[in-house]
């Protein structure tokens, strides 16, 4: 049975908050007016125009609780029903106009109980108004309600004044069972819930966490929700408990329910039509149209949801789109695309710069007893058209999977690779370093694209979008052995030999002399992996023969380009100043939070300060991202000179002007060979007689899709090589080298 109260006509607008939760000497406006710093810029009506408002058939409960500005203009209300104090700035004779949408000035046809509003607003054919603070030249327009409850929380994981836990708000992230659950709040950045999914077993850092979301947040009862100046709310049907920054556009929406939803002149967000999103904070300069249900999110600034697109239980990263699609129990780092119809994400953590296609599963509990696996995949995730995944799953960055349902569990730890579900000879086949190999001009593209399309205006992470960076290459170091052991292992089958009679050093040793010295005679050899799939089947490595070689150099060329990049800044001086560093250098695992790559050690100093106080709300971690941030150009010195040496072989003692000169040498042959690759993959597309058959000439092919020559990308490709061979050039020169 629906429970309808019943109550005297003469409360409405009145008791906002209950008289036991009010402090001592405070009434029920106090928290409204520390809102509105212009509560004493109203006066109270005067006769002749509380007789103007009557004439044009409005109504008050109190015409003594309706205070105005000296601008007001009686006339530009009309219609309109007032209900508890009501305050109302200027009004003049003016209409306001927004995407051909005109109308007057004035509060028309509307029901208003409790409300403040600033300057020039338009309210027209509101049915219910109720506890809003309204900014100036605010435009809101057919509303069928628009009201804050006592104990709004704006979409915040947290609880009020008397309330009990169990209304508490959860984003159940990365696993379905809710074990890694975190409390949204405003302002709540990629790294936070990264740092505060994992770590499960820290009874007290969790602690902290919860702690510094409470600390952030007045439990109070008694808040109204506020639009800010500029904003236009038009043709929605339910808002509630809902608060509205400046510039924002709202058009069309179903329901609003429980959300900040943060916009500025600079990052305005907008709300489109159909859309029912409940439960969320909603970044600045974000974007959710048609038909879009989220409900427990959190979109971090400049985001999209469009088409239909469903959000439920997730944090959708920075400069992010999904479309069309289902995502739950997920945390998505910045810069994730899955914008094609049907594809499904499930309890997973994506590390960014990925992309969906059409008809991918990612993520499924039906090969487990209960809905608790999870999927995580490193930066530049990239499953193909109707990939399905299961849980558990583990990839490493930059990992491509081919079109195909994978039955078992896997566990990639090579980046760069194709997986591919061989069905005839039923095989998991890996390339490691495809995108090199096959596909160097997307690979490049994305790295650039993502840069460019960072729309953020508060920076608080630094985002690392280069695909060489400390943890794809700590990647590259890892798998190498792996290569090795596989190779040694093939290598003694085709001879004849049990590889188990060897030790895992004495077959790397092998794996190494024959992947250097006899790379034709690997291509030969069937080479196969363990670990990577839950199944008794072949798992193959494909040339590997290439791979390794290629990985070899592009850890060199990561360290050059470093290096280079801080002889241009004048941070290195010397070839001695070099060596300095050389000496001191060391290789370290580093941890992707939240799109920004960290020194593990570094990850362990910041939650030891949060255990020990040091750090004590999300405003001093925030400080302390932007200190790591700056920090990040030399810790990524350090690991790139590091892993050189590494590579090579050698220590800082042996690294003499002649073996640096070796390397920049190889370096050069290295950009250049990636630069003519970028080239090559792209004309591809202009040479396959498959892709021009749909044109009459060559001429038309250029005029739809212009010319290879004319490629923005590739011309830019071309530059940065001419001036990263005359950068080298120079360096050889005034070095002496």
């Amino acid at each position: 049975m629906n429970l309808i109260q019943k109550k005297p006509l003469t409360q409405l607008g009145y008791q906002f908050i209950e008289q036991s939760a009010l402090p001592k000497g405070k009434d029920e406006y106090y928290l409204r007016n520390e809102q509105w710093g212009r509560h004493n810029g109203y006066r109270k009506l005067t006769a002749r125009e509380i007789e103007i408002l009557v004439r044009n058939d409005n109504t008050s409960d109190n015409w003594n609780q309706i205070f105005v500005a000296n601008e007001f203009d009686p006339q530009l209300v009309q219609h309109c029903h007032f209900f508890g104090m009501v305050r109302i700035g200027k009004l003049e004779p003016y209409f306001l106009e927004f995407h051909n949408l005109r109308l007057p000035v004035g509060l028309y046809n509307s029901t208003i109980s409790a409300c403040d509003f600033g300057d020039n607003v338009v309210v027209h054919n509101v049915n219910f108004l109720s506890h809003y603070i309204i900014g100036n030249e605010v435009i809101i327009a057919n509303v069928n309600e628009m009201a804050t409850t006592d104990h709004a929380k704006f979409g915040n994981g947290i609880i009020k004044e008397g309330e009990q836990e169990n209304i508490r708000i959860w984003l159940e992230l990365c696993n379905e069972n809710g074990g890694r659950s975190v409390m949204p709040f405003d302002g709540m950045l990629p790294g936070d819930a990264y740092l505060w999914t994992r770590n499960r077993d820290d009874a007290a850092l969790q602690e902290k966490f919860k702690a510094f979301t409470e600390k952030q947040f007045d439990k109070k009862r008694g808040y109204y929700g506020m639009v800010g100046d500029r904003s236009v709310v038009k043709n929605c049907k339910i808002i509630k408990d809902v608060t509205i920054g400046s510039d924002a556009y709202l058009k069309g929406a179903n329901k609003l329910k429980n959300l900040t939803i943060n916009s500025t002149a600079g990052a305005a967000s907008q709300i489109g039509e159909g859309c029912e999103l409940v439960n969320g904070i909603i970044g600045y300069g974000c974007r959710v149209f048609y038909g879009v249900k989220a409900v427990r999110f959190v979109m971090a600034s400049h985001s999209q949801l469009k088409y239909g697109a469903r959000l439920i239980n997730s944090y959708l990263g920075n400069n992010a789109t999904i479309s069309c699609c289902e995502v739950l129990n997920s945390l998505i780092f910045p810069a994730h695309e899955q914008h094609h119809n049907n594809s499904f994400l499930c309890a997973a953590l994506i590390m960014g710069q990925s992309n969906m296609a059409a008809g991918a599963t990612i993520g499924s509990n039906h090969n487990s007893r209960g809905a608790d696996g999870e999927v995580i995949a490193g930066r530049g995730f990239w499953p193909g058209l109707c990939v399905s995944l299961k849980h558990n799953s583990r990839f490493a960055t930059f990992t491509l999977i081919a079109k195909g349902t994978y039955m078992q569990e896997l566990h990639i730890p090579i980046p760069f690779s194709l997986v591919l579900n061989s069905e005839h000879d039923n095989t998991l086949k890996i390339m490691p370093g495809y995108w090199f190999l096959h596909n160097m001009y997307a690979l490049a593209r994305n790295s650039w694209k993502y840069v460019d399309r960072d729309k953020r205006t508060e920076k608080v992470q630094y985002i690392e979008y280069d695909y060489l960076a400390p943890d794809s290459v700590e990647e590259i170091l890892t798998s190498l052995p792996v290569m090795e052991t596989a190779v040694a292992k093939a290598w003694y089958t085709a001879q004849g030999k049990a590889a188990d009679a060897f030790s895992e050093s004495a077959l790397q040793q092998k794996g190494r002399e024959l992947l250097q010295l006899q790379p034709e005679e690997v291509a030969t050899l069937n080479v196969l992996a363990t670990g990577m799939e839950n199944s008794h089947r072949r798992v193959q490595l494909l040339k590997v023969h290439k791979a390794y070689p290629l990985f070899r150099a592009l850890v060199v060329l990561y360290g050059i380009r470093n290096i280079l990049a801080h002889v241009t800044t004048g941070a290195i001086q010397s070839f001695t100043a070099l060596q300095s560093l050389a000496a001191t250098a060391k290789r370290a695992s580093w941890t992707n939070v939240g799109g920004q790559l960290m020194p593990t050690a570094a990850v362990e100093e910041l939650k030891t300060k949060i255990k020990k106080g040091k750090i004590s709300s999300w405003a001093q971690l925030h400080a302390a991202y932007e200190a790591q941030g700056a920090q990040y150009a030399h810790d990524k010195l350090v690991h790139a000179v590091a892993s050189m040496l590494y590579i090579q072989n050698i220590n800082a003692k042996a690294f003499t002007p002649e073996c640096f000169r070796q390397c920049l040498e190889q370096s050069v042959a290295t950009i250049t060979w990636i630069t003519e690759g970028i080239y090559r993959s792209r004309e591809k597309d202009y040479q396959n007689p498959f892709r021009s058959m749909t044109y009459d000439s060559k001429a038309e092919m250029e005029a739809v899709v212009g010319r290879l020559e004319d490629n923005s990308f590739i011309q830019q490709t071309m530059a940065d090589l001419k001036l990263y061979k005359k950068q080298v050039k120079a360096l050889v020169k005034d070095w002496a080298l």
